[in-house]
């Protein structure tokens, strides 16, 4: 610590000693190539001087130049390999983020906004380094104007790519710039969300015709998620009093992916007589649900011997979404389905004189627990249990970590 004191003073005595010149020169010949020391000058003057909002503007805009110069080589990095470590992800991620912060503070002139936007739209066009979100984040927050924007909609028009388009396209939008939008927007009528984006565009201009219009052949001709649009001419259907297609499109949207939220949700909107026309419909779209949404539509309205259906037909989960939720059905189909409960239970062990990792062994010992409390808590057969309980226990006698696991979650495992 000493020396590097000494050289600290020698390095200060020799400071005070050299004429200003000098210092200009030694601080330019250690920025020229070093654009981190660069901007820790910047930010030292900005710190210790008072600066004109003039010479503010241009030490803030120097500052995320000299950013973009520090990030750049990793960056290029990142772009060539299709990403790389953690750490220096982070790091770029980092130093990008300060950048949008600093332009996020309009304290940015043009022309520094302009360089940067040229060196960063080749990585965007890439889309190869990883970093897309934030380097679309510091191209928007580059953009202090509507002639910042159009010249963004065109770079991102000019790569020809369809997801840069999209971008192009909403800004284009978002600017009014009502005949580049159309152009884009009918090039591209595939999903059910081009055609909910048109028809609110026509909407929101006040063209309500055309906007029915091309709802209504979204419906007919849109592919993919249709939510949004379905939402569209079923609230256009309720503010024209046009009840029944109101309720057409709620009912579609019920069952496009089923839930019990939606099932609920339905059944609240709907009159009676509504409720009795389409709940046959709402029932027959359970066969392609998700097992745990049609589970707890069946449990909801006490159709057992369905949801023992559904249960049974599913097979037992292991790891699977919802396992939680199908095992606690099942635990309460155990008195009125004891045996077939107790077959679904069996199915749940698998081979059990194979060799396994611990934890499947732990696996296996919690079925086994399903298992005895139907065949001894509901059946209320003890021979039963402890005949079928020898069997498992000596075809697995050799294997201590079985035995050790089913010991510690069947009480009197040990003395069978």
């Amino acid at each position: 610590m000493a020396k590097n004191t000494t050289k600290i003073n020698a390095l200060t005595t020799l400071l005070n000693a050299a004429p200003a010149e000098v210092l200009r020169n030694l601080i330019s010949i250690l920025v020229t190539d070093r654009p981190d020391i660069r901007r820790e000058c910047f930010e030292f003057l900005k710190e210790h001087q008072l600066l004109s909002g003039v010479l503010k503007k241009r030490a803030d805009s120097e500052i995320v130049l000299s950013l973009w110069d520090e990030l750049e080589p990793d960056l290029n990095e990142l772009d060539t390999y299709g990403g790389g470590d953690y750490d220096l992800e982070d790091y770029v991620g980092g130093l990008l983020s300060e950048i949008c912060e600093l332009l996020n503070s309009n304290s940015i002139d043009s022309e520094s906004r302009m360089e940067l936007l040229n060196r960063i739209l080749p990585f965007i066009e890439s889309g190869n380094a990883g970093m897309d979100d934030m380097l679309h984040e510091v191209a928007h927050a580059a953009c202090y104007n509507d002639s910042d924007l159009m010249r963004l909609a065109q770079a991102f028009e000019g790569m020809r790519n369809q997801w840069k388009i999209n971008h192009a396209r909403e800004i284009y939008r978002t600017l009014g710039d009502r005949d580049k939008y159309l152009e884009l927007r009918t090039k591209k009528l595939v999903y059910g969300h081009d055609y909910y984006d048109l028809a609110t565009f026509y909407w929101e201009s006040g063209e309500r015709e055309k906007a029915i219009q091309i709802a209504e052949e979204g419906l007919r001709k849109g592919t993919g998620r249709m939510d949004e649009l379905r939402g569209f001419v079923a609230q256009r259907a309720k503010a024209s009093g046009d009840r029944k297609k109101y309720i057409r499109m709620q009912f579609e949207q019920t069952t496009d992916n089923i839930s019990f939220e939606k099932y609920k949700a339905f059944k609240k909107l709907c009159t009676p007589e509504e409720w009795s026309e389409f709940e046959p419909k709402i029932l027959a779209s359970l066969k392609t649900a998700w097992r745990v949404e049609a589970l707890k539509i069946r449990m909801h309205r006490e159709e057992f011997d369905k949801a023992l259906e559904i249960l049974i037909g599913g097979g037992y989960p292991i790891n699977n979404w919802g396992e939680n939720y199908i095992l606690d059905v099942a635990e309460k189909l155990e008195k009125l389905y004891p045996e077939e409960i107790l077959k679904y239970y069996l199915s749940g062990i698998g081979n059990i004189q194979t060799n396994a990792q611990r934890k499947e062994y732990a696996r296996k010992a919690d079925v086994m627990a399903k298992i005895q409390r139907v065949i001894v808590d509901v059946l209320h057969d003890h021979d039963r249990w402890k005949t079928f309980a020898k069997k498992i226990k000596f075809q697995n006698i050799r294997r201590p970590a079985f035995q050790e696991e089913f010991a510690s979650r069947l009480p009197g495992w040990k003395n069978i």
